[in-house]
């Protein structure tokens, strides 16, 4: 089984905003016990949606509970930059086409709790291979073998595979960074979400400049995650996600 290293600077930013993450686990856990396979898109690339998978699988695996991450971005993964592998390596893609057993594709992680399954190799058919019965079956055999499955999908507004895993996970949540994206694109973004049959949990609002009353300006990766409760504070933060209906 390959080992995984969370690279060092990826680790230093969740230490930095593991109170938020922390508050984003929070929230999913009280949306209901039997939502424990998520899946997380995005309307268009650079959003933050992988970022936030990774952190928000780091904080659950930080609390105990067994936690997989999948990077079923195979079409653009900017995972193989966060984990970096001690040896070669097969990969999602390798499962579903049927060349390698889903055991050869889990790798552990140095997060205790935590393993990973990479995207692996570029396929020439993304969405067919997540169509196959193949995929279905992973779903169904994780579900049995960790508490909670994090998986990061492509960008829902680019191509329609971040729905086709939505509608076999449990529930799904959208990443948006706020002011980049217009509203009519982030909500046919949540319609395709609704559509695929998975309760939607709401969206995560990235890069939120809480000094400010509009949207014009972000803050940076620093800092995520403050809910409802915690943005009546007086206390100016550079940058906060939430999640809200």
């Amino acid at each position: 089984m390959p080992q995984f290293e969370l690279v060092r600077a990826k680790a230093q930013m969740f230490k930095k905003t593991e109170e938020y993450y922390n508050s984003i686990r929070t929230n999913i856990q009280f949306s209901g016990r039997d939502l424990r396979v998520l899946a997380l898109t995005s309307v268009q690339p650079g959003e933050g949606k992988s970022t936030t998978s990774v952190n928000v699988a780091v904080s659950f695996a930080n609390a105990g509970f067994r936690t997989l991450l999948i990077d079923a971005d195979t079409r653009n993964s900017v995972l193989s930059g966060t984990f970096k592998a001690n040896e070669r390596y097969q990969g999602l893609t390798s499962f579903l086409s049927g060349n390698a057993e889903l055991s050869d594709v889990i790798g552990d992680t140095s997060v205790p709790n935590l393993m990973i399954i990479p995207s692996g190799q570029v396929p020439p058919n993304p969405t067919s291979l997540l169509q196959s019965q193949n995929f279905q079956r992973m779903i169904e055999t994780i579900r049995g073998l960790y508490d909670y499955v994090i998986i990061d999908t492509p960008p829902v507004g680019l191509v329609i595979d971040a729905a086709i895993i939505a509608h076999n996970a449990d529930a799904s949540l959208l990443v948006t960074e706020a002011g980049a994206i217009k509203r009519r694109f982030i909500q046919k973004a949540v319609e395709q979400l609704e559509q695929s049959g998975t309760q939607f949990l709401g969206v995560i609002l990235n890069k939120v400049d809480q000094t400010v009353d509009n949207y014009g300006n972000y803050g940076d990766y620093g800092s995520y995650g403050k809910q409802n409760k915690e943005k009546k504070s007086k206390k100016a933060k550079k940058s906060k996600s939430k999640i809200k209906k």
